[in-house]
């Protein structure tokens, strides 16, 4: 018997009634002679609850505490969807992180994942139980419980499922697949059936939000394979394949965007002074990541140099920018929080060319002013104004023809 792992994401046990929708999903699965792991995140709106209720108290609450708070929403999941499956007559058993033994480091908030035991999952599903654990939570060297912060439960299940050497990862969620953009911002956007490792963790990273892009890494690292279903409808969802088929009608794959852009600008920075060096090392410390980035001359002893970060770290990350600015000769220190991101994705880059000119162009000519640029070998990305995310989004779609079918 082949070992699944499905995930099911807070919207699909949102409610008593979806819960018992998922009991039936996985015991369809069980009855395909499969055993089955399932790793489940939080009722929908509880992770948001817990995390509101710790902010009344304190503004600027204990990392430590707030792990321990938010670990008891899947607490609460796993024991239901136990309940449900047990009242169907088949043998269930929830289980936490801490029970299956899966150890992170001790980055409160946004742990990583280090090793999964797979002893006491194999032991249950040897005596035939259907096993439910509770995503989005590990355990440090000490025993402390930690998060793997938003999202952290699809990466959860890359790691069971690696760990079990599963046949595959199930990921269930509200959309019953990957699309060549966001629904929600352009109808004609297409559900693909398939997606390369790559593309999808370029997608991932760059705002589409049906994997964590951690778990994208993960599953590509372990070469674990993947599947996007829907929690609501019948389908063959989305596989995410190692194969790289690049498409030569279709260059790009799809164009995504991401809102929680935040943009900071040093102008005038003189020539050889280690501005740019010290300021990475400080944001690194604080574990303030850089997105975007890019230097221009602005004259023959000075340059520009302009990043991006996470929105919720654009305050600190303005504060620890302009106290440096202070030690060194520089013209001027701006910043804006209404930019976002907007990348075109794919695999077929690699055999044409002319992506980037048609991208350019097509912005030009829908008065669309882009403020920076970043390429890699498979993804284009560009910022603009907050305003222009869905024409944007909806003028490349239409561009690179990914409303047809291939």
């Amino acid at each position: 018997m082949a070992i699944i792992v499905q995930k099911f994401g807070g919207t699909s046990v949102g409610s008593l009634e979806r819960i018992e929708n998922v009991a039936e999903q996985i015991i369809k699965t069980k009855r395909q002679g499969h055993q089955v792991v399932a790793v489940l995140s939080a009722m929908s709106g509880e992770t948001n609850r817990l995390t509101e209720l710790a902010n009344q108290l304190d503004p600027n609450p204990s990392p430590r505490e707030v792990d321990m708070l938010l670990a008891s929403g899947e607490q609460v999941s796993i024991a239901l969807l136990s309940i449900a499956l047990i009242k169907r007559g088949f043998s269930a058993v929830s289980l936490l992180a801490h029970q299956i033994g899966l150890q992170t480091d001790n980055r409160f908030n946004k742990a990583r994942i280090l090793n999964v035991d797979n002893q006491r999952m194999l032991q249950e599903l040897q005596q035939g139980h259907i096993v439910i654990v509770a995503g989005f939570q590990g355990v440090d060297h000490e025993g402390n419980i930690t998060t793997l912060g938003r999202g952290g439960s699809d990466t959860s299940a890359v790691a069971i499922a690696t760990a079990l050497q599963a046949k595959e990862c199930q990921i269930f969620t509200d959309v019953d697949g990957v699309y060549t953009t966001d629904p929600r911002i352009d109808e004609n956007a297409r559900k693909l059936p398939y997606v390369s490792f790559e593309e999808m963790l370029e997608m991932a990273s760059s705002g589409a939000k049906v994997l964590q892009s951690r778990s994208v890494e993960f599953a590509g690292n372990h070469k674990m394979p993947l599947r996007v279903l829907s929690s609501f409808t019948e389908g063959e969802g989305t596989s995410i394949t190692f194969e790289q088929q690049a498409d030569k009608k279709h260059p790009v794959s799809a164009i995504t965007s991401h809102k929680d852009e935040a943009m900071i600008c040093v102008v005038g920075i003189q020539c050889g002074e280690q501005f740019r060096s010290k300021l990475l090392i400080l944001l690194a410390k604080v574990d303030i990541e850089i997105d975007m980035l890019t230097q221009t001359a602005k004259d023959v002893d000075k340059i520009n140099f302009t990043f991006t970060v996470h929105q919720h770290d654009y305050q600190q990350a303005m504060l620890i920018t302009k106290s440096l600015t202070a030690k060194f000769s520089v013209d001027e220190l701006f910043g804006d929080n209404r930019v976002v991101k907007v990348s075109a994705i794919g695999n077929g880059m690699r055999s044409h060319s002319g992506v980037a000119a048609k991208l350019f162009e097509c912005l030009l000519a829908n008065n669309i002013d882009v403020y920076l640029v970043s390429a890699a070998e498979i993804k284009i990305s560009v910022l603009v104004k907050e305003e222009n995310l869905t024409r944007s989004v909806q003028v490349l779609h239409k561009k690179f023809q990914l409303n047809t079918i291939i």
